[in-house]
């Protein structure tokens, strides 16, 4: 007669259960930023890269972005502290756009520029897309009849013309440099949301970014993933 296998038999190396990604909005803070002195001359972000390099590959996110989302969050945590704005919803932002700087093989430089360059399609009113004329006489984009979005966050010219600042100490405002396109998300959602510790104020700030109830389910996704450290879905 055989014999039966007890079902707690393992046939290879146990798999961990992945980490569940907490519900609700707004999404977790992360793991803390540390202090970080935002006058500094030169690249405040790179104060951070012991921090992000302790923390990146676990969450999937180049080096250089998560520098800049907490450089990001940081200047404002010192300059507009009732924003309440955590890294981790500038990085599910990122992560939407452009997967950090790595769309269509697109990745983020030892500078923090994405390359090749990240232009968005035509906002043209094509069916689903907004109509923008130029704005910018393709400074940005390359385009003279409509606006593209732009870079690692996806600017649109018109919008980094409001927000856009110099966050790496170069004395250029640019929106393919993570850092200041880092820094110009965060002046955006905290213009737009005011206090984002607030569940409506926090939808409010996304919707700001992208007029798209889905769009801000994906974004409140990736920033509850990385507020637990894992990978976003």
């Amino acid at each position: 007669m055989l014999a039966v296998l007890s079902s707690s038999c393992s046939y290879g190396p146990t798999r961990e259960a992945p980490t569940p990604i907490p519900p609700g909005i707004p999404p977790g803070a992360g793991a803390t930023v540390p202090e970080v002195d935002i006058h500094a001359p030169g690249r405040t972000s790179d104060q951070l890269r012991p921090w992000a390099e302790g923390i990146n590959m676990q969450m999937n996110i180049p080096l250089a972005a998560l520098a800049a989302y907490g450089n990001a969050a940081e200047t404002m945590r010192q300059t507009r502290p009732e924003c309440n704005l955590a890294w981790t919803t500038l990085a599910g932002i990122g992560h939407v756009e452009t997967r950090h700087g790595r769309y269509r093989g697109a990745s983020l430089n030892d500078d923090g520029y994405a390359l090749p360059p990240i232009i968005g399609i035509k906002l043209d009113g094509s069916p689903g897309f907004a109509e923008i004329p130029d704005t910018d006489g393709g400074e940005w984009d390359g385009d003279t009849e409509h606006d593209r979005a732009v870079g690692p966050m996806q600017f649109i010219p018109e919008s980094w013309r409001k927000y856009g600042r110099d966050a790496n100490g170069d004395g250029r405002a640019d929106p393919n440099q993570i850092d200041d396109a880092a820094i110009a998300a965060a002046r955006l959602l905290c213009e737009n949301g005011g206090d984002l510790s607030v569940a409506e104020n926090w939808q409010r700030a996304i919707l700001a970014y992208n007029a798209s109830q889905e769009y801000v389910m994906q974004v409140r996704d990736a920033a509850a993933a990385y507020s637990v450290g894992t990978t976003a879905p």
